[in-house]
């Protein structure tokens, strides 16, 4: 296992990040500084095609353009002070400190080939310092809510996962372990990290459309997942917006009985609510809905349960992805084991509801979302 860290508390005063400009922001910018339209295309091909890491990097840019824009603007915020990679190689977590010291973490999960897919590379992100929602078995929502993040701290997370995907695709290929130009860098996007993506939402549509654009990072909608614990009224306007993205939704339970014991927000928007809306969302977009079940011994997986949430989505497109829990030092959850699991499959097969038993990768490096920030601050503060 890697573990390297930085607890340098001292965070430097930045320029503000060109992350931050929309498409037409930076060629507004451009304009005003008296280059010509085309140099706003070159500029945001080097920015998210090339993830250049530094504006001297960007050869198609002239100098003297290269140097105003190092007066006037960043790159990025976010400054790495902690990885740790897991011992399989599989799974690698980064913390970052942001410009005004608050820390994210963000998440590079590696799958080799299975014969129906290729190898891929999922960036799970972050979209807010900490959480609001209060759910009892994530590390996050037990550290509470601080700030949204900005459009450019959100695509700065999958820019710097991109940066190290891309190198270690051509180490395979210099390696002789790949064939020459399969250089994927990321391939999947997952809003599953710190935070509620919804409850942060212009900012995480903004963030979607610059990872989706074809002149930059280019990862297709289809491979964008966004996750969400059940903001029906985002839900809804989510569906509006004409993106071909993923919807997950963390739903953990099958009654609210059992919901609200472990997420406070279906005191809000109870279950049935929240799977009507399901419903119009799915009728509206033709996209099927993934729903997150984390699986809490005692709590949540008995085949009754099972049972139940087999009648509640019947009739939805949907698939249920069951995740043994990431145990949080703060939180009263075991693990579920695997043949309980299995069961809780079998019942749902009962309805004909498709599911996926989903080990979670990086157990062995806290990979759970919030758990390397609680981690960093027990050093940092040792």
């Amino acid at each position: 296992m890697n573990h390297n860290v930085s607890s340098s508390s001292n965070v430097s005063l930045m320029l503000p990040s060109i992350l931050e400009l929309s498409r037409q922001s930076l060629t507004d910018s451009i304009l005003e500084m008296g280059e010509k339209k085309f140099r706003s295309d070159q500029l945001w091909r080097s920015l998210y095609h090339d993830v250049s890491e530094t504006f001297e990097e960007m050869s198609t840019l002239s100098k003297p353009f290269r140097n105003s824009l190092r007066e006037k603007y960043s790159i990025s915020t976010l400054k790495e002070v902690m990885l740790l990679t897991s011992s399989d190689r599989t799974t690698s977590k980064s913390l970052y400190r942001l410009g005004d010291g608050e820390l994210i973490e963000t998440v590079m999960m590696r799958y080799e080939s299975d014969g129906h897919r290729r190898n891929r590379k999922t960036a799970c992100i972050s979209t807010q310092a900490g959480c609001a929602l209060g759910c009892t078995f994530c590390a996050t929502g037990q550290q509470g809510f601080r700030r949204n993040l900005t459009v450019g701290e959100i695509v700065g997370q999958v820019i710097d996962m991109q940066r190290v995907a891309i190198a270690e695709d051509r180490a395979q290929i210099d390696g002789g372990r790949r064939s020459k130009g399969e250089v994927q860098g990321v391939t999947n996007v997952v809003f599953m990290g710190m935070g509620e993506p919804l409850a942060n939402y212009k900012n995480t549509i903004s963030a979607i459309r610059v990872l989706n654009d074809g002149q930059g990072l280019n990862i297709g909608a289809r491979h964008i997942t966004v996750s969400t614990v059940g903001l029906i009224p985002e839900i809804l306007k989510l569906a509006d917006e004409d993106l071909q993205i993923n919807l997950a939704i963390s739903l953990h339970a099958p009654d609210n009985v059992t919901r609200s014991q472990t997420m406070p927000v279906n005191k809000r928007y109870p279950v049935q609510e929240l799977i009507n809306a399901c419903h119009k969302y799915a009728d509206k977009t033709k996209r099927r809905i993934f729903f997150e079940y984390v699986l809490l011994k005692d709590q949540n997986d008995s085949i009754e349960q099972a049972q139940k949430l087999g009648r509640l989505l019947n009739g939805l497109h949907c698939h249920v992805n069951l995740i043994p829990v990431n145990p949080t030092a703060g939180g009263p959850f075991e693990r579920t084991d695997l043949i309980s699991a299995k069961s809780f499959q079998g019942g749902l097969k009962q309805y004909g509801i498709p599911s996926t038993i989903r080990m979670e990768k990086g157990i062995d490096i806290n990979a759970g979302c919030g758990q390397l920030r609680e981690r960093a601050i027990d050093i940092f503060n040792n």
